[in-house]
């Protein structure tokens, strides 16, 4: 068997063992009322990581074979369009009074990210991928590429931003008393971004429809800002 050949077979085992599980935590996702907790995006990593492990792999070897999957991040960004344009009419109706929240939240989010690692005097490579927690994956991977993270650890606090916000929103809302349907679609989706707006799902259709809006925002106008600032 030559070398090519033996390429295409590891690389054709690689995603084959990552689509299936990620079929199968999408699986146990909607078994479980679409619990947080057992997001597809967490459990699939900890299915593959554990295929890794088992098998003595590293995850070099693993993004060199499964290329392929990370290719259509890139699809999937632009993918983000659509539920932006459906939604137009909604941002166009509300104009400032959904972008302010929204562009707030992003700003807030980089910040307190930077502050809580600078007190702890982190190396600059988790400074920079941390900065991209509160925008969805496909876009948080590429950004801190770009700026100078490293695009695994961005995908890291991703997934971990946005269990903890979709976990802990009801509590959060209850708190303070923010029963509006509305705003807590674009809380979820501006700071828990994909995992959020998952979220926003079970509080009807207006909060899910918000929460898309959000996220599409954020990620578009967070991943423009950072290139802007921290690149080149």
């Amino acid at each position: 068997m030559n070398n090519e050949v033996a390429t295409f077979l590891w690389s054709a085992c690689w995603i084959l063992i990552t689509v299936i599980a990620y079929v199968f935590a999408f699986l146990l996702f909607r078994r479980t009322a679409s619990s947080p907790w057992c997001h597809p995006l967490p459990v699939t990593a900890l299915i593959v990581g554990t295929v890794l492990f088992s098998s003595d792999v590293s995850i070099d070897t693993f993004r060199e074979h499964a290329g392929l999957l990370h290719w259509l991040l890139g699809p999937a960004t632009v993918a983000l369009a659509v539920p932006l344009y459906k939604q137009w009419h909604q941002i166009r109706s509300d104009g400032v009074r959904m972008l302010v929240p929204v562009i707030a939240g992003g700003v807030m989010a980089c910040v307190m990210a930077v502050a809580v690692l600078v007190l702890f005097d982190t190396p600059d490579v988790l400074t920079l991928s941390m900065l991209t927690k509160s925008i969805t994956t496909p876009l948080a991977m590429e950004t801190s590429e770009l700026i100078g993270g490293a695009p695994s650890l961005a995908a890291i606090f991703v997934i971990i931003t946005g269990i903890v916000g979709a976990v802990f929103a009801s509590a959060i809302f209850t708190l303070i008393n923010v029963r509006c349907p509305k705003c807590q679609g674009i809380a979820l989706g501006t700071v828990a971004h994909a995992v959020g707006t998952s979220r926003a799902v079970l509080s009807g259709e207006s909060a899910s429809a918000f929460a898309t809006v959000a996220l599409c925002i954020n990620g578009i106008l967070t991943s423009i800002v950072l290139a802007w600032l921290f690149s080149g």
